[in-house]
């Protein structure tokens, strides 16, 4: 008989009734009944019970043991009682009389229980991650990560596609997010950066004649953390291929993550290829948004002419000064009461808006001081090109462009919300094309790229030449799934001329782009192929299809909202000894404590 087990704690069933076998694990829960202990037997695989008989030594061991111990059990398969047995367990129509009991490992009071879902907070989740691990949702979450990933490496070689290894270490990028440095004890006062993405690399992997290259890439970004993003590192499907169109990059991950969700969708609905393409104006006008959420069957119009020259004098004089106005269905609210289209307007205050108008209907009654004011005849006009019915309701966002297409698309999703109108069982995909190339930065009072710098201009070089900066679009495009934008992707600008072109409508230099980009501007020179990718996050894919709100439930050790590893202490100080061999001093921060002259040293 093997030395720690003969199953695993799922494999056991009414076939191997009368066989003596040997388990392993984890003691889940305990149940004294009167005399007769019972335990719960927990592995990786799953959960067997055990019996402990009055009056045995197996007994004695295992009740002065705590939840979590580590014990390995000998004992006899017996079948439970009718009664007994457990429909919802794989193991359920059996469990071990022990006869024998080792104690492998004896666990200390936990800092918190394993059996059970109750939450806890999350420092104290991530200080004992290897204890939260163990607890089933989030053991499932992470064998779905790796199931998910393999999947995708499945349907990507499927595909011809072969898998690369990127550098961890390289340059630091001026574009995109802060960077993660490492000092250079070799070449001292110069770093190296942690990869944001391996962009340039899988480029230059194309201009190596490599003709179709992905890999499970580590990205790291000092950004700060939200829900759908870790702080500090995430993994991404890194993809690129060469003498594709943008057609041919959506034919080849269409079928890859169509088919993963459709794996593991457990009975949701996923959309079919090919999925639904929207350009990134329509997205705005109609969403509010670019990465819009198709299970809200909500659409948002622009209905600022309906408001010229009209008896509501806010949004008529909005609308002349060059703003504009936009309209949210909120179908049948008849319902409502006052109260919740007044809730609307103030939870849009509080968003840092202006606040939200309304119209409401009740059997084509209508109500509401836009309604009032605009006149009865034209609000029915309006109701009628919108195609409500009678029993519909409909909010207003004015204001600049930006900011109404913001308003309203918080405003659709929350409407959606509270009348629950989203459908959980579905994953709904699609594109957004058609970004623009440039955009005006207010701020620095300039024209600067509005995705990705890298992209090639609809048009090429005579679009950059011949046309307004703020008109050329770009063969640019995300996917999105559900509201979560999956990744960014481009045909990528291959050509040093439409290169140096596009940096310097943006305000760049020849000399500032041979300096910054060199890397990859000198490889196009020697002939680049026309090649494009994209790069869905892993995190956010598994994430959904966990059905869960926070990336944290699907990351094996997660750093918390301020990028810190609770478990091993990092970031952490390091000794003298470290900061002399990389010639670096720390400077403390204007009202720190007075720094420690032993850690002080001089940059050498």
């Amino acid at each position: 008989m093997h030395a720690y087990r003969t199953h695993s704690c799922a494999e056991l069933r009414a076939s191997h009734v009368g066989e003596r076998v040997k388990l392993s694990g984890w003691i889940h829960r305990k149940r004294d009944h009167g005399g007769v202990l019972f335990i719960d037997l927990r592995d990786h695989f799953g959960l067997t019970q055990v019996v402990a008989n009055a009056d045995t030594e197996a007994l004695k061991i295992l009740d002065r043991l705590r939840a979590e111990s580590v014990v390995t059990i000998t004992g006899k398969v017996v079948a439970r009682g009718a009664e007994a047995t457990n429909p919802n367990l794989a193991t359920g129509e059996i469990e071990v009389v022990a006869e024998e009991v080792t104690v492998q490992s004896a666990a200390e009071e936990l800092p918190l229980p394993v059996a059970g879902e109750a939450d806890y907070p999350e420092d104290i989740r991530l200080r004992y991650r290897y204890l939260d691990l163990r607890r089933e949702r989030l053991h499932r979450n992470i064998v779905l990560r790796s199931q998910v990933i393999s999947s995708i490496r499945r349907r990507m070689v499927d595909q011809g596609f072969t898998e690369f290894q990127t550098p961890i270490l390289t340059a630091s990028s001026p574009e995109g997010a802060r960077d993660y440095l490492v000092p250079s004890r070799v070449h001292p006062g110069k770093f190296y950066a942690l990869p944001q993405a391996p962009q340039m690399f899988k480029q230059l992997i194309m201009v190596a004649g490599f003709d179709k290259y992905f890999q499970i890439a580590p990205c790291f970004r000092d950004e700060d953390a939200r829900a759908d993003r870790s702080p500090g590192e995430f993994y991404q499907l890194d993809l690129e291929m060469s003498f594709v169109t943008q057609d041919d990059v959506f034919a080849a991950l269409e079928p890859v993550l169509g088919g993963v969700f459709e794996e593991f969708a457990n009975g949701r609905q996923v959309t079919k290829a090919p999925f639904p393409r929207i350009a990134y104006k329509e997205a705005m006008l109609k969403y509010g948004s670019d990465k819009p959420d198709l299970r809200n069957p909500i659409e948002i119009s622009d209905v600022s002419e309906h408001f010229k020259g009209s008896g509501f004098g806010l949004f008529a004089r909005m609308v002349e000064s060059g703003s504009v106005v936009r309209a949210i269905p909120a179908p049948g609210t008849a319902d409502k009461s006052r109260k919740f289209f007044d809730d609307m307007n103030d939870w849009a205050r509080s968003e840092g808006h202006a606040g939200l108008g309304y119209i409401t209907q009740k059997n084509g009654e209508l109500g509401g001081p836009i309604a009032k004011n605009h006149g009865e005849e034209a609000t029915r006009k309006l109701i009628a090109e919108l195609g409500l019915g009678p029993n519909d309701g409909l909010f207003f966002a004015a204001g600049k462009e930006a900011q109404a297409a913001k308003l309203a698309g918080l405003a659709r999703t929350r409407v959606a919300e509270q009348l629950g109108l989203i459908d959980e069982n579905e994953f709904k995909f699609c594109w957004i094309v058609d970004f623009p190339m440039f955009e005006y930065d207010e701020d620095a009072k300039k024209i600067d790229f509005s995705h990705n710098p890298f992209s090639m201009p609809q048009g090429e070089l005579e679009a950059l030449e011949t046309k307004d900066p703020l008109d050329i679009l770009a063969y640019q495009y995300d996917i999105v799934c559900n509201g979560v934008e999956l990744s960014s992707g481009a045909i990528r600008n291959h050509r040093p001329d439409i290169m140096y072109k596009a940096f310097e409508i943006a305000g760049y230099s020849k000399s500032q782009v041979d300096e910054d980009f060199s890397g990859m501007i000198n490889a196009f020179k020697y002939g680049a192929p026309p090649h494009g990718g994209s790069a869905p996050g892993i995190d956010r894919i598994v994430m959904l299809l966990a059905g869960e709100p926070n990336i944290r439930e699907v990351v094996l050790f997660p750093m918390n909202q301020r990028a810190e590893d609770l478990m091993m202490n990092a970031p952490s100080e390091v000794t003298a000894k470290q900061l002399r061999e990389l010639h670096i001093r720390i400077v403390e921060p204007a009202g720190t404590a007075k720094q420690d002259p032993a850690r002080t040293v001089a940059l050498e």
